[in-house]
């Protein structure tokens, strides 16, 4: 197997996620404008897109597993690129808002394939210089990302910024159908559809749930019946959907847990500053964006420098530091008096964001076996998708209460809680010696997230829709 055209292709695929979220943010009041739509069909065209790919992700990694990864990504790249083309040629919102649906679906497909590519192509050992390059690419794209749909939205419209990943999807595309994978084990049983339907149905209706709190619809109690009756099914199933080998893994879980944590405290954490900025401090977007530049030069660079941490110290003490140091850069700005201060704890938040993405992610892939990646990448793709929606929900609430920086207490309050279950993460082997990586120097790992429908800042959606 080609290992630079996999890695190539796993960042290409996670970039190009990232991209779409963060430039459709920016140009979302250009789209509403032309289209002649309502708030809350603007509002669909990131919500549409969330359901879909929350209710697929972990059953697109699983057919990854049985059927090829390259095969899932070259599937997942191509429609996703057509989806983009059709959405700039769209006659109005509806359209726009349906096939985002459609984009989502695609997403849903090439995202846990991107980490399930890198789990087969790369030994256990050599894992953390690649994921840490993608989360360096990730971030990059974030920070590029509203720069890029301002600039083409403002010169040429909102249809030119969905017309921006066409090429690059379809040359990856085409690029991953040339790759030929090794033959895959005969599968233990029957895909488990009922398994993938009836999780889909609870994921996609938690986040239904959380991007329109603070109202209860009937999607909360739609999640509760449905993820009630998917443990059920299960733990009777022949051939569960979640494999035991991944789902009962002390630490793959833990690694999921904090992952959906310091989402949740990034995205949340930008949403309520954004406000702060703006309407507290009187603000400019663009003054605001410049004060918020730290945390995406920070998160780019603490990236590399966790692929080394967890080679020396052990994913252990390497997400405990970094979930500390994201509840410090929370502090920091819940108190900031001004520009210097705000500076300081985006730079904090940032890098904690980042040294966790990588040890966590590092976690996930390396432990699930190689014919369970793409479920292991679903299920990181998957909290990289809930735990933006539950940050910004969850701001939107507190901020609704009148106190503009609560959310940032809560938050970090909310990163401490889960300190303990670091624990459980694998520390330092003990026949590794404390020397410089073998792999990469820099690597990365993915990471969509979500813009709740509404103006979130520039860096709202950290991977990964590579994250969306």
């Amino acid at each position: 197997m080609n290992r630079p055209l996999t890695l190539a292709s796993s960042v290409a695929g996670a970039v190009i996620v990232a991209l779409d979220g963060t430039v459709l943010t920016v140009a979302q009041p250009t789209l509403r404008h032309d289209l002649r739509a309502s708030v809350g069909q603007v509002q669909w065209t990131t919500t549409g897109y969330l359901v879909a790919v929350a209710a697929l992700l972990v059953f697109a990694g699983r057919l990854g597993d049985r059927h090829g990864h390259h095969r899932l990504f070259a599937v997942g790249m191509l429609g996703f690129g057509a989806a983009s083309a059709g959405i700039a040629l769209a006659p109005d919102v509806r359209w726009v808002i349906g096939l985002r649906v459609v984009q989502g679906v695609f997403g849903a497909l090439l995202q846990p394939a991107t980490l399930g590519m890198l789990r087969v192509a790369f030994p256990p050992e050599e894992l953390r210089g690649p994921i840490a390059l993608r989360t360096a690419a990730i971030g990059v794209a974030a920070a590029a990302g509203p720069v890029v749909g301002g600039a083409l939205a403002t010169e040429f419209g909102w249809r030119s910024v969905f017309l921006l990943t066409v090429v690059p999807t379809l040359l990856f595309g085409l690029l991953a159908l040339t790759v030929r994978e090794e033959p895959r084990p005969a599968a233990d049983g029957p895909l488990d559809v009922p398994g993938a339907l009836l999780l889909g149905a609870a994921l996609a209706c938690l986040v239904h749930t959380l991007v329109t709190l603070p109202s209860l619809t009937w999607s909360a109690p739609v999640a509760l019946l449905a993820g009630a009756a998917f443990v059920r099914h299960e733990r009777r199933a022949a051939a569960p959907l979640l494999p035991a080998d991944v789902v009962g893994s002390p630490a793959v879980g833990a690694a999921l847990a904090l992952l959906v944590t310091v989402s949740a405290a990034l995205n949340g954490g930008v949403f309520a500053c954004v406000y702060v900025l703006q309407d507290g401090l009187g603000l400019t977007p663009l003054h605001s964006a410049l004060l918020s530049l730290p945390l995406a030069a920070l998160l780019i660079a603490a990236a590399p420098v966790s692929a080394v941490l967890v080679r020396r110290t052990g994913a252990r003490a390497t997400v405990a530091g970094g979930t500390a140091v994201l509840a410090t850069g929370l502090l920091v700005l819940s108190r900031a008096p001004g520009p210097a201060a705000f500076c300081a704890g985006f730079a904090l938040v940032g890098a904690g964001f980042g040294t966790v993405m990588v040890a966590a992610t590092h976690v996930v892939v390396r432990q699930a076996p190689v014919a369970s990646a793409g479920v292991a990448g679903g299920l990181q793709q998957t909290a990289m998708n809930i735990g933006p929606v539950l940050g910004v929900a969850s701001a939107t609430v507190l901020m609704d209460t009148g106190a503009a920086r609560s959310p940032l207490v809560v938050l970090a309050v909310a990163a401490v809680a889960v300190l303990p279950i670091c624990r459980v993460l694998p520390g330092r082997s003990p026949h590794v010696p404390a020397g410089p990586p073998t792999g990469p120097a820099a690597g990365g790992s993915d990471t969509p997230h979500t813009g709740h429908g509404r103006e979130t800042g520039p860096y709202a959606r950290f991977l990964g829709n590579d994250e969306h």
